[in-house]
């Protein structure tokens, strides 16, 4: 079972390829735990996939389906 966290920080993050703007609610100390090593599914297993892939390459779910395929 996943805790529940403190999702109250709003980190924001745009689309290195479309240049949409995104808003993720997330815990800052997940955050903290992600830059200093934690495997980010692992940090913030609360995310979509999409939304962890956009805080590690800059590129939003969409973009990365035309991209790579569906």
């Amino acid at each position: 079972m996943v805790a529940l966290t403190n999702r109250t920080n709003e980190l924001a993050a745009v689309c290195r390829r479309c240049n949409t703007s995104h808003t993720l609610l997330v815990n800052i100390t997940d955050v903290a735990d992600w830059k200093l090593g934690k495997y980010i599914q692992d940090a913030m297993p609360y995310l979509s996939a999409d939304e962890r892939e956009l805080l590690i390459s800059g590129i939003c779910g969409p973009c990365f389906d035309v991209m790579f395929g569906g």
